[in-house]
């Protein structure tokens, strides 16, 4: 039998959270487009209502709840999250797929801000970083601290090329290395 003051078993975090993805629903001025769907706020738990449920505003213009998405956390990408949680602005990258003319679902959400940057290089989807907020910071930094091993990156040092043995390459040929016709 534990005493209270023997420390139990380390509790590992989970390399997973859910969050709930709050999007917004703007009128656009434009030729080709009425409307644009963006990404703006995370919450730390996700909600029971259904996806699409209007959270404020009209049908037409406001904010939305788009749904729940389980944010995995990978033991190889930690370094990753601690430039993320260091920035000053740490972020959850949302990404949202259309699906139809007015329906767009939670394709992707990352802790991982070099993946939020390459999901942002791409056509078709809307990418946008996200405030964290606190509670999912804490868990970031949990599975960072439970997780991380720092590598100390060693440079490789090359060989010196042989001008030797570059000239022998070359072949005898005595010119350009040019097969042409001799007049």
């Amino acid at each position: 039998m534990m005493s209270d003051t023997e420390p139990g078993p380390a509790v590992k975090p989970d390399n997973h959270f859910e969050v709930g993805v709050v999007v917004e629903k703007r009128r656009l001025k434009g030729p080709w487009a009425t409307h644009a769907w963006l990404p703006v706020a995370i919450l730390p738990a996700a909600p029971a209502a259904p996806p699409g449920t209007r959270l404020s505003g009209t049908d037409d213009e406001g904010t939305f709840y788009a749904g729940a998405y389980d944010v995995h956390l990978h033991p190889a990408e930690t370094a990753h999250y601690r430039d993320n949680l260091v920035s000053g602005r740490p972020a959850l990258w949302v990404a949202l797929r259309k699906l139809g003319d007015e329906d767009y679902e939670v394709a992707t959400v990352t802790a991982d801000p070099y993946e939020g940057e390459s999901m942002a290089e791409g056509i078709g989807e809307v990418v946008e970083a996200v405030p964290m907020p606190p509670d999912l910071q804490a868990k970031l930094l949990a599975f960072f601290e439970a997780h991380h091993i720092e590598r100390v990156f060693e440079k490789r040092k090359r060989d010196r090329a042989d001008p030797e043995a570059l000239a022998r390459q070359a072949g005898g040929s005595g010119g350009s290395g040019r097969k042409g016709r001799r007049e």
